[in-house]
């Protein structure tokens, strides 16, 4: 005995977890694998997008939008006029924008609400982007109309929970001051009008949105009116001012010349080339007039030069007076706004198609934070990466179960179930596993309770039984004691068994199940946690092919896992999705300690199998 247990703690001592090379990638098969162990949440988020979606096209008014259309008339100077055929005839892009800051202003604001009364026009100062509130009322109100609640006490009861008012479901709010209204309004049509250039053109498309058809189509038409009305009415100021100032000019000039005119005719009727200037006293003597005035020739110039700068300015005068009376714009309406038949906004299908992606974003985004947050055990792939230990199993749960995942007797009870296909496969994976010996005493153990230990254990005995094996179960797990309390070994008459007594004697057979068992109250009563003690019953249970033990958790205390050293190999038991990875290699530190083998890792509650199922068509097993 002393020889097979040193030869066990060298096996145990050789045990260490290779870890494998970290991976600094996620590979296809990873994310797929992210992608169907979190494909509920993702469908949840993808509910929530689409539920959104619904939730803003039934509270949201239809708008619609009606187009005119500009075509802006290109200035040309007089310079570019005259050598048009080297000119580059290129849009003018600051002219444009120019006519597109005009088109935009308050001016033409307010022209237009002026002339269409739009600052008393509650259709039109309705906002088109409800508030939240709103919203949830305007949909309060349809889910009652479809219901036909509206005049029931529970439609009048949600009425002051949404601020529905009690004269209708819009909230009263506080009449806005004239200055405040005319704000308002400004607002709401700036936010309604829309000015865009239609390519390279000359051409400006003008569109106004409102929730009535027709009054978008009339204030559309309306804003573009106003605007080539404007730039009339600049014009025709402009040449008035510019009229008013020739004529003043003009007059000036006028005196002018008729002054020069006036002094060339009186030098000339002299009869006298020169006019003479006044005598010059010099030293008390008077000297003769020296003729150094100007001449005839300069005044006759100077006249005439008048005369031609008052031709000048009063041909200009002429052409202002023309386009006071004639005034062309520099823009004109190509096409004018009809009624919209169709709203533009929202877009159901646009709304529909950005509620299924963002849902999937979110879905993705969350599924993958959870995944990187997540410190549980959930894949063999995990456990063989970050433990370094090996999968030997994967336990489903049987039929949606609550508390336990599966029966003690499930393998008898359901033999074709996914379940007893994983049991089979776990008893395959224990038969080949790497040891210096066959396996014949097998402990079972898990770092917390609940995970489901006991319920392999009890599975695995039984599949053994099957194959002919004599089997002994002993339920070590003192303080929980599930397997003796199921299978009906009660602890009140074995506390006060002598224990110099046989161990044989308080061996309790299952009769329906064809194994033996040890009830919990004697390796209680016995002290078989202890190594000493189990390694002096161990030589009287030379009869059984097979030895299984229901070991304690780890949370039970880590001294109390010391007689793995005398079993031929442990199997960890982790519950998928809930045990951390921290505390599957403490435990897997303890058994190494105490100088256990560690056969592999057994998942129980495993709600997504990283293997697919083979259904057989015939078996060889026993039934």
């Amino acid at each position: 005995m002393d020889a097979i247990i040193a030869r066990q703690w060298r096996q145990a001592g050789d045990q260490q977890p290779q870890a494998a090379p970290q991976r600094d990638y996620l590979s296809l098969k990873d994310m797929l694998a992210l992608l169907k162990q979190h494909l509920a949440t993702i469908a949840a988020f993808l509910a929530l997008g689409l539920l959104g979606a619904w939730f803003y096209i039934a509270t949201t008014d239809p708008i619609y939008t009606a187009t005119t259309q500009i075509l802006i008339e290109p200035k040309l100077s007089q310079l570019a006029q005259q050598q048009v055929n080297e000119v580059n005839l290129s849009l003018d892009t600051a002219q444009i924008e120019s006519q597109i800051a005009v088109m935009q202003s308050e001016k033409i604001a307010s022209m237009v609400i002026q002339q269409l009364k739009l600052r008393d026009d509650k259709r039109f100062n309705q906002s088109n982007s409800p508030t939240l509130a709103e919203r949830l009322a305007r949909l309060r109100a349809s889910a009652a109309a479809a219901l036909g609640l509206e005049g029931g006490t529970w439609f009048q009861s949600v009425r002051g929970f949404f601020g529905a008012s009690e004269a209708g479901t819009e909230p009263v709010h506080q009449p806005l001051k004239e200055f405040e209204q005319g704000r308002r309004t400004m607002r709401i049509f700036n936010d309604g009008l829309d000015v865009r250039r239609v390519g390279v053109s000359y051409a400006i498309d003008m569109s106004f949105s409102s929730n009535d058809p027709d009054l978008a189509a009339k204030v559309a038409n309306s804003a573009a009116e106003a605007f080539v009305r404007e730039q009339v009415e600049t014009k025709a100021a402009a040449a008035r001012e510019g009229g008013a100032w020739l004529e003043r000019r003009l007059r000036e000039l006028r005196t002018q010349m008729n002054n020069a005119t006036q002094v060339a005719q009186e030098f000339r009727s002299r009869h006298d080339y020169r006019v003479a200037r006044p005598a010059e006293e010099v030293a008390g003597e008077a000297k003769p007039k020296r003729a150094d005035g100007p001449t005839l020739e300069e005044l006759e110039v100077t006249a005439d030069t008048y005369r031609k700068i008052y031709e000048s300015f009063l041909q200009a005068y002429t052409s202002s007076v023309s386009q006071q009376s004639y005034p062309v714009a520099d823009a004109r309406v190509i096409t004018l706004a009809t009624r919209p038949l169709l709203a533009s906004h929202p877009r159901p299908k646009l709304v529909i198609a950005f509620g299924v992606l963002a849902g999937i974003v979110a879905g993705v985004g969350f599924a993958f934070l959870r995944h990187t947050l997540d410190r549980t055990v959930r894949s063999p792939h995990q456990i063989r990466e970050d433990l370094g230990l090996e999968c030997i199993g994967e336990l489903p749960v049987v039929g949606g179960r609550r508390g336990g995942f599966a029966r003690l007797d499930e393998v008898v009870r359901s033999p074709q179930s996914r379940f007893s296909d994983s049991m089979r496969s776990v008893k395959t994976a224990i038969s080949l596993a790497d040891t210096a010996h066959p396996i014949r005493c097998i402990g079972v153990t898990s770092a917390l309770p609940g995970e489901g230990k006991s319920l392999c254990a009890s599975n695995l005995a039984m599949l053994y039984v099957r194959y002919g094996l004599r089997t002994l179960v002993i339920d070590a797990d003192t303080y929980h004691s599930a397997l003796s309390e199921g299978f009906g070994a009660g602890p009140d008459a074995e506390r006060k068994s002598d224990r110099s007594d046989s161990i044989k004697k308080h061996i309790k057979f299952v009769t329906t199940f064809g194994f033996d068992l040890l009830p919990s109250a004697v390796v209680d009563s016995r002290g078989l946690l202890s190594a000493k003690n189990m390694e002096v019953l161990l030589p009287e249970l030379g009869d059984y092919d097979m030895i299984v033990v229901d070991l304690p958790p780890l949370t039970s205390g880590a001294d109390r896992l010391s007689i793995g050293s005398l079993l031929d190999g442990v199997i960890m038991v982790v519950e998928w999705g809930k045990t951390p990875a921290g505390l599957v290699a403490e435990l897997a530190r303890a058994l190494q300690a105490g100088k256990a083998s560690i056969i592999g890792v057994l998942l129980t509650k495993v709600r997504i199998m990283s293997t697919p199922r083979y259904r057989r068509v015939g078996t060889l097993l026993p039934r």
